[in-house]
């Protein structure tokens, strides 16, 4: 990734872009066949000379056609640039650094959905409690929260997709858009040969909301990962202790307390989301430029698109061997199951009372009694605390069910009876 926006390969692409345009000018009857083969023999660039122009010039493309002229020679130097702006060549090589970055990402993400994929039918039916608000709920498997975060990364290979064909979007247009001095056909022929189609108008440069939608693609992927880094930093609190970061032999966690292990992979991850968030900030402040162009937007994509980039495709390799050594300890997910005592059930039970034939209010009143009595009598710490028996020993609730009815709902079959279902809509059926 760091290649794709290195100042080599930007100059490099601008050369590119250069010659095409030379070259299709050629075949237009502008530029004669014996000044295109010189150009295209002698054309190169030297970022020293580039930079040493720059000093004096204060322009970067004119620096970079000085010294490419400098090679080329006369004669055939004049058509250099020939009908171009500034921004013809910049946005131009700018979509392909944009495709090409979208590239790296899909390949990080294919590979991080590999390493989810995985994980999900490892513990497709390792039990653990569900919480909603950071309170136990109901049961669920660690192979369903792994099949969640497949599904997100799966939406977040579709937009990097989409974006890549969105901004796959060059111009050689002129200085406002007009074609006055190039035929279109100049433009066809050089965003063809570079996989890219021309923008169908522009001003001086291609629209920013196109840019926008990119980094807010890139922010919006770094905000699941983010999703996913705080859920297993959450995992790894002590007290709860169901997954954690696989902490290497020799590494250390505080300077100060030598027992801690650590989540300060996930607390990464979490702090550079917010990077991106702030790059899609600023790319947002850059759709709007006055008139048909000005420079406000350049000095900022200079920073915030190779940052962006680099940065997902950092967060994207660093979440997937996360994720490939997270430590699981279903043995926790187990216990922490049990702390609640059977009062995951309450909905089953509730439900299974109104099929009996009672309202939903007075369904509602008579399960949430009996658990809150569970709860009570946990807290005096009396041994019968356990929600089933309790729903046993309320003869309002007990007459409505049979011998061993209400132990068969209340049970984890009952909970994850659909979670093979599940499995074949996220990833689909299995293979024989």
């Amino acid at each position: 990734m760091r290649d794709i926006w290195t100042e080599q390969r930007k100059l490099e692409l601008w050369l590119q872009i250069e010659l095409l345009a030379a070259e299709a000018l050629v075949a237009e009857g502008i530029v004669p066949e014996k000044d295109f083969a010189q150009m295209k023999a002698r054309a190169a660039f030297n970022i020293d000379r580039c930079q040493e122009l720059e000093k004096t010039l204060n322009h970067d493309v004119i620096a970079f056609t000085t010294n490419v002229a400098e090679n080329i020679g006369a004669p055939a130097s004049r058509w250099l640039h020939f009908g171009l702006t500034s921004s013809d060549i910049i946005d131009t090589a700018f979509a392909v650094q944009m495709v090409q970055s979208a590239g790296v990402l899909i390949a990080d993400v294919n590979a991080l959905r590999d390493v989810i994929a995985r994980k999900a039918r490892q513990h497709q039916l390792t039990p653990m409690i569900g919480r909603s608000h950071g309170i136990h709920a109901e049961p669920i498997t660690f192979g369903l929260k792994m099949a969640l975060m497949h599904d997100e990364f799966t939406r977040a290979l579709r937009r990097l997709e989409a974006v890549r064909q969105t901004v796959a979007v060059g111009k050689l247009s002129g200085a406002v858009g007009t074609s006055a001095h190039l035929p279109p056909r100049v433009e066809e022929f050089v965003c063809r040969k570079l996989g890219l189609r021309p923008a169908p108008i522009a001003t001086q440069v291609v629209a920013r909301d196109l840019h926008a939608e990119f980094i807010g693609v890139l922010a919006l992927i770094g905000a699941g990962i983010e999703r996913w880094a705080t859920e297993f930093r959450h995992l790894q609190r002590t007290e709860v202790l169901e997954a954690e970061e696989f902490f290497a032999e020799g590494q250390k966690g505080s300077s100060a307390m030598p027992h801690k292990r650590n989540p300060i992979t996930g607390e990464r991850l979490t702090g550079l989301a917010r990077v991106l968030r702030g790059n899609a900030v600023a790319a947002l402040e850059n759709v709007a430029l006055w008139h048909e162009r000005d420079i406000s937007h350049s000095s900022v994509e200079r920073i915030i698109f190779p940052d962006s980039c680099t940065l997902l495709d950092y967060m994207l390799v660093t979440l997937k061997k996360l994720t490939d050594c997270l430590v699981l300890h279903p043995e926790n997910m187990k216990r922490n199951l049990a702390l609640s005592l059977g009062l995951w059930n309450s909905q089953t039970v509730l439900l299974a009372l109104i099929k009996k034939g009672l309202t939903r209010e007075a369904a509602y009143e008579l399960t949430q009694r009996n658990a809150m009595q569970t709860w009570q009598a946990k807290q005096e710490g009396r041994d019968e605390a356990d929600f089933v028996a309790q729903l046993r020993r309320d003869p309002e609730v007990n007459k409505h069910f049979v011998a061993g009815e209400l132990e068969k709902l209340c049970s984890l079959d009952f909970h994850l009876q659909n979670v093979g279902a599940i499995f074949g809509k996220v990833f689909g059926p299995e293979k024989p």
